[in-house]
């Protein structure tokens, strides 16, 4: 894996596929979820009083998220099975994606991975329902970005008029 991360894909283009652990013995593909939308909150680590409110702020939001058909996903460079301690903790109901090994590999791959740090950055991505990129938000790693880009954005997905029937 290069040490360097790819440029963020910009919008308008397909997102880079990828497949995750999602527990120690079960994965999640991006390809998996076309058809809707997604959601990808990339974050640097799970027990950081930020990366927990963010996360804690969409699991209280899945409900806005459905009403236009959208999955979430988190990701951060954590372990699976720590991810499934930080779940379980916050009571979380979407899936964290483990980008641990290699690590960081999707993280470099969405052009958010942070060197030295080794950690991702905390980026957002709205993805169509056909993969394409249409939104995207780098926060500074100790602000919450909340939610209102990501509804704004699934907003004006070509497909949300229909999702919301």
């Amino acid at each position: 894996m290069p040490e360097v991360s790819s440029p963020m894909p910009a919008i308008g283009e397909q997102a880079p596929d990828f497949t995750l652990h999602s527990t120690p013995d079960q994965t999640v593909s991006l390809s998996q979820l076309r058809g809707h939308p997604v959601v990808l909150a990339f974050y640097p680590a799970d027990w950081s009083p930020v990366c927990g409110d963010q996360m804690s702020l969409y699991n209280e939001l899945l409900s806005e998220f459905r009403r236009f058909h959208a999955a979430v996903i988190g990701i951060s460079v954590d372990g699976a099975r720590c991810h499934a301690a930080f779940a379980l903790d916050r009571k979380l109901h979407f899936p964290l994606l483990s980008d641990f090994e290699p690590k960081g590999a999707v993280s470099r791959l969405y052009g958010v991975y942070q060197m030295p740090e080794g950690i991702s950055e905390r980026a957002l991505f709205v993805i169509d329902a056909e993969g394409i990129v249409r939104w995207s938000y780098v926060s500074p790693s100790g602000i919450n970005p909340g939610a209102d880009g990501i509804l704004e954005a699934l907003e004006k997905l070509p497909t949300s008029a229909g999702a919301k029937a």
